[in-house]
């Protein structure tokens, strides 16, 4: 059984204490991959590592080990089409560098600061890999 994207969100998201989550899959110029998960904790909760913790074990047992992503970061919210779509391809070609204008019309976005917040997390993941190669795309 082949797994999808929407398959790990649905996992991550029967968790109570998230609200919604968007995983990608990136590759990057090194010829690595980076596997973040992007979560909106529900009000009141905390990304802490016992948190982490739940969300690694529920992929785990839900899909496979090989699904756990390699990062899980707390997000304001998701990014979505103004249909109420994920942003999935968008928010991966960001995070790749893409610049903004290339990648998407911010006006078709339900939160267009969510973009610039997508586009900004690529950047500083970049520069942390690369110091001194890195120009912002955005």
């Amino acid at each position: 059984m082949r797994l999808g994207s929407a398959d790990i969100h649905d996992i991550v998201e029967r968790l109570p204490e998230i609200t919604e989550a968007l995983v990608i899959g990136a590759e990057e110029p090194d010829g690595g991959y980076w596997m973040p998960l992007f979560v909106v904790p529900t009000p009141g909760v905390t990304l802490d590592d016992a948190l982490r913790e739940t969300i690694r074990d529920a992929v785990r047992t839900g899909a496979s080990p090989r699904h756990v992503p390699d990062e899980i970061l707390a997000v304001p919210a998701i990014p979505h089409t103004k249909t109420g779509k994920k942003l999935e391809a968008p928010v991966k070609r960001l995070l790749q560098g893409a610049p903004t204008e290339q990648v998407l019309n911010p006006s078709a976005v339900d939160n267009p600061d969510l973009v610039a917040y997508c586009a900004g997390l690529g950047t500083e993941r970049r520069q942390a890999r690369h110091p001194h190669t890195v120009k912002d795309a955005s």
